[in-house]
């Protein structure tokens, strides 16, 4: 069965995606532990990022660098942090989150934020990641 993930892939859910490449794509997370939150995922359903074949997990960290680097640009931030869970989708995935202390990377604080202020938190980030 398809993930939630390989759903907005295909596009039958919509998401706020700030990139995409022809085995990539970006996108908010919806719950975001901090404003700008992204998830970087694979086009390739696995449920495991560490199952991955070396080159795509190559490809992906290298896909989720570009992204760090226009995140960093759009949001104020110290760092763009990176975690990896899975836990709630079956479906490699890689968190970057702007971040100032490390308590900013608390998953015990997830967020809604207004669809609104979605839109510009993406709109920043992929203008940002385009101009890279």
């Amino acid at each position: 069965m398809a993930t939630i993930f390989t759903k907005i892939i295909e596009g039958e859910i919509p998401c706020y995606k700030v990139a995409e490449d022809e085995r990539h794509i970006a996108f908010l997370d919806i719950n975001p532990v901090a404003p700008g939150h992204t998830l970087v995922v694979p086009k390739h359903e696995v449920s495991y990022l560490f199952d991955l074949d070396d080159e795509e997990y190559v490809a992906l960290e290298l896909f989720a660098k570009k992204v760090a680097k226009g995140l960093r640009k759009a949001m104020p931030c110290k760092r763009i942090g990176e975690t990896v869970i899975g836990l709630e989708v079956p479906h490699a995935h890689i968190h970057l989150i702007p971040i100032t202390t490390e308590a900013d990377m608390d998953f015990r604080h997830k967020q809604q934020l207004p669809g609104e202020e979605m839109a510009s938190i993406c709109a920043r980030i992929k203008e940002a990641i385009e101009a890279e």
